[in-house]
């Protein structure tokens, strides 16, 4: 079936609000014994589908299990509880000077976001969920209790045995649940200055991203906005930028080395014809310009009131990304369908936000095909048919295809070995 997102609704027989980790292990090991499906549930902002009950049974609305414990400000970590989110982290870090940078957009459940291996518009300075784990908490399908890196352990790298860690970053809630997170913190930058430029072609505005990070210049976002999404940005946020293929930038760090990267990217940027900076420095200014980014969902489907959207999530090698960005765009043309295109273009990951009648089947079919399509696309370029969505319910032939016959056989093992009755989120992923 398409867009599980869009078909979400298949509800659990029951929920339970487990209160502590002690509660879980119970619940899980008295399903275990009786064969009953078990569904984590953290905030439900996921986008394939993760907490849909597809074969019924038991899902744990985590949200009450909400506390964060042992803040290390020297030791730059924190654990959180599956009912924690990004924005109540960020909130209690306030006065630390520390934060913790992964941004999904939505204001997720943290331990959803490693379930997910989530990531969003500044990855590419400070990486996605993966590089942010230090350890993690999980309670397996029979009730025992993992520590991934041993219990209480929190260290900047190790070398000790399989690396249980990221095994679970990822893995959607398909080998056991995630109780607690070990998570890495940074230090509040000094200075933070956004920009917006535009280019005469895709294929300039990728070409100075290349060369920014190139040259080594440690910038915090570099967000790609193409005609078709500036212009809706323009019309629902009420700006009135130039219609034309868009990057969104903004720098973190000291002042003076701010004003440094600002040069050198003023100069790349000019080099490949790109117009002259919008600048935002302060803190209110610089919300107002990431304001149109951050609504680019609201501003997509505003495009066909009463429609509903669906996010393409490809990622391909950033040289790469203009003939797919092109190619995609002749794709949408021919096929008629609406899918304003913005992306994290420093991972060479976009999202085509395809706003559809979901009333209409036929149009619904060329959803459906034209994203396959999309995702054999940016396979075929050495890339993935997913950079922080997920596989979830319908893209899990495209796993097969991404990973080959043998990659798929050692990741059924893997779930066979976690979780041997398929019982852990059964019908995704694998």
């Amino acid at each position: 079936g398409l867009l599980s997102s869009l078909y979400s609704c298949q509800p659990p027989d029951v929920v339970i609000w487990p209160q502590n980790v002690e509660q879980v292990s119970k619940v899980a090991e008295l399903c275990y014994a009786r064969s009953v499906p078990m569904i984590p549930f953290g905030t439900g902002t996921g986008l394939e589908g993760g907490v849909a009950a597809v074969r019924g049974g038991l899902c744990l609305n985590l949200t009450r299990m909400d506390r964060i414990l042992n803040l290390r400000t020297d030791d730059f970590y924190v654990t959180v509880e599956p009912g924690v989110t990004r924005k109540a982290l960020n909130s209690y870090l306030r006065d630390s000077g520390l934060w913790f940078p992964v941004d999904p957009g939505a204001d997720a459940s943290l331990c959803g976001m490693v379930a997910t291996s989530a990531s969003g518009t500044n990855a590419v300075r400070y990486g996605t969920m993966r590089e942010n784990v230090i350890n993690l908490e999980v309670v397996l399908p029979d009730g025992r209790v993992l520590n991934t890196a041993g219990k209480d352990r929190s260290f900047r790298k190790t070398s000790a045995g399989y690396n249980l860690t990221s095994l679970f970053v990822g893995a959607e809630g398909t080998l056991g649940i995630i109780t607690k997170a070990t998570l890495r913190l940074y230090g509040v930058p000094e200075a933070t200055i956004a920009a917006v430029c535009s280019f005469p072609s895709v294929q300039a505005a990728v070409d100075s991203t290349v060369q920014i990070l190139q040259c080594g210049i440690p910038i915090a976002r570099i967000e790609f906005l193409d005609d078709v999404m500036i212009d809706a940005c323009n019309k629902f946020s009420n700006l009135h930028y130039p219609t034309l293929p868009t990057l969104f930038l903004e720098f973190h760090g000291t002042e003076t080395g701010v004003k440094e990267q600002v040069q050198q990217t003023e100069l790349i940027t000019q080099i490949n014809g790109g117009s002259d900076f919008t600048w935002a420095q302060g803190q209110e200014e610089r919300n107002k310009l990431w304001t149109a980014r951050h609504n680019a969902w609201y501003s997509a489907l505003a495009l066909r009131p009463g429609c509903r959207g669906y996010s393409t999530d490809v990622c391909v090698p950033v040289s790469k990304l203009p003939q797919i960005i092109v190619d995609t765009k002749e794709d949408l043309l021919t096929s008629g369908l609406t899918g304003p295109i913005a992306g994290h273009v420093g991972d060479g990951n976009f999202h085509c936000i395809m706003v559809l009648d979901l009333n209409d089947q036929d149009e619904v079919r060329k959803v459906k095909e034209f994203t396959d399509r999309l995702a054999r696309r940016a396979m075929a370029m050495n890339g993935t048919c997913t950079g922080e969505h997920g596989i979830g319910i319908g893209k899990r032939r495209l796993l097969q295809e991404e990973v080959g016959d043998v990659g798929i056989t050692a990741m059924k093992q893997i779930k066979a070995t976690f979780d041997p009755k398929n019982l852990m989120n059964p019908g995704k992923v694998v």
